[in-house]
């Protein structure tokens, strides 16, 4: 491999180059496809082939990226003494209402001015679709959701310091360790993810259906002990508990004890919604209008009653696509209700157990080392990791599960064993349309037929968690990590990787 640079051509060809890593790996140059792409990718001065694809198929430019520019160029001058901080006023032509009802200005604009101000580097967007983008501008990744409709405000933020932002010397050599026939490129998506993201432990896996589960673990679950995270390790998945959630519900549809477009109130003894009209689907598919709780994640799980009250109150958005706490915890409260069991040990009867799933819990709170439990971080202000705040779901229904990866593959593989054909198809069946991300909303299932997968992310205190399940071939992939930075795009690669797609 030349270890001068090359520049990318005036009118590039990546299929030139895709064929010229085939080329170099047939001669005997490299002895895995994966290697010859990175070396191809690192020629061309990218750290890595998925950041090389990205450079020749930029993405086109949709409502959410004007956003971000407005946000990176409005705080990018606020260490400036004679900057003026955007009045109420201006806030609102950029955030969406609701969005500053959870985040009001007050707090927004210091954030804002601790993350953005000095950051002079050029925006690059490396995911883009009409109503949601992923950019970067120096260490910073940001996220953004808008509205559907003009002037599409912002209805989601989120800004994570990520690799080269991190000057943590104890995450400068990361142990790692593997169980089962971990695919060749997968350790080398690892070490690039770890460096791109800024990780402190990060876990992968994976498996087919009637083949073994392997995992790859790279990095810390606990720096201040020097603890290894490992295949073992559990991790908090946060929403992709829902997953659980919903196989449990169709398992009890499956039985006959209650039915998809039974009004959910008929179920519920210990509190009901407000809207008598709101059926066990429509909370599956996330547009059931229940209002969610203004604190997701506390120190100690809390009971329905206690966070909402006897009546759960509804927001009159029936039918549209928006994420609840609060509905997903009526379902939560419906399953133990139906069986007379609480609802951590109803779901491990007609979930976790059935699928061997031994190292999958829902903990009143953050479990203790002796668990195999990692332990969260966030990256401060100097670049140094600390411990984040110990806060779990405050309703398990929702996004109480810690699991280990494997266990997940387990349950991406076999969930479907559980139920009647027909109704396994009827969950991975479109029901509503999502936005802003792309694609659908299944029976539980984030589905993305145009990439023919379907799964969840888990996105919370000190942790973030992604599943994701073929359409056709019925793989699963996982990747968990103890940082709360988002690293669907790292499942996604794997994935390819694996099928020969990159």
């Amino acid at each position: 491999m030349s270890d001068q640079p090359r520049s990318i051509p005036d009118r590039p060809s990546l299929r030139y180059l895709k064929l010229e890593a085939k080329r170099r790996l047939a001669a005997g140059e490299f002895s895995a496809l994966h290697e010859a792409q990175l070396a191809i990718a690192r020629e061309h001065g990218m750290p890595s082939w998925a950041a090389l694809k990205q450079s020749f198929e930029p993405a086109p430019e949709g409502h959410a990226v004007p956003q971000i520019r407005w946000v990176t160029s409005r705080f990018a001058d606020a260490a400036d003494p004679a900057w003026t901080p955007p009045a109420e006023s201006e806030l609102r032509e950029h955030f969406a209402d609701r969005f500053l009802t959870a985040i009001p200005p007050e707090t927004l604009v210091p954030m804002l001015v601790r993350r953005v101000a000095g950051l002079g580097e050029d925006l690059v967007v490396t995911a883009d679709t009409p109503q949601m983008a992923r950019a970067r501008v120096a260490g910073l990744q940001i996220h953004a959701g808008v509205e559907a409709e003009p002037p599409h405000r912002l209805i989601g933020l989120r800004l994570e310091p990520v690799g080269s932002q991190v000057t943590d010397a104890r995450v400068g050599s990361p142990p790692m360790s593997s169980a089962g026939a971990v695919p060749a490129s997968v350790p080398a998506i690892a070490d690039e993810a770890f460096a791109e993201f800024g990780l402190v432990g990060l876990v992968l896996a994976g498996g087919d259906p009637g083949g073994p589960v392997w995992a790859a673990a790279q990095g810390w679950a606990d720096l201040d002990r020097a603890e290894a995270v490992t295949p073992a390790s559990a991790f908090p998945a946060h929403q992709v508990t829902t997953l659980i959630t919903s196989t449990a519900v169709l398992r009890l549809v499956a039985d006959g004890r209650l039915g998809l477009d039974d009004p959910v109130n008929r179920h519920l003894r210990t509190v009901r919604l407000a809207d008598d009209a709101v059926t066990v689907r429509d909370l599956l598919t996330h547009t059931g209008g229940v209002d969610g709780s203004s604190a997701r994640f506390t120190e100690r799980v809390r009971d329905l009653e206690t966070l909402f009250g006897p009546v759960m109150p509804g927001n009159g958005q029936r039918g549209v696509v928006r994420t609840s706490d609060a509905g997903y915890g009526a379902l939560g409260q419906m399953i133990a209700d139906l069986t007379g069991h609480p609802y951590p040990g109803a779901v491990d009867r007609l979930v976790l157990e059935p699928l061997g799933m031994s190292g999958s819990w829902f903990p009143d709170a953050w479990p203790d080392s002796g668990l195999n439990a990692v332990t969260g971080y966030r990256l401060a202000d100097d670049g140094s990791f600390a411990p984040a705040p110990e806060r779990v779901g405050a309703v398990q229904a929702y996004a109480g599960l810690w699991a280990t990866a494997t266990d997940l593959v387990r349950f991406g593989l076999a969930w479907s064993s559980l139920l009647p054909g027909e109704l396994a198809r009827e969950a991975l069946r479109p029901q509503a349309v999502r936005r802003p991300a792309p694609g659908h909303v299944g029976l539980g299932w984030m589905i993305n037929s145009d990439r023919g997968v379907a799964g969840m992310a888990g996105h919370g205190p000190g942790a973030h968690a992604s599943l994701v399940i073929g359409l056709d071939r019925g793989d699963v992939y996982v990747a968990l990590t103890n940082r709360s930075v988002t690293i669907e795009s790292v499942n996604g690669r794997v994935r390819r990787s694996v099928a020969g797609e990159d």
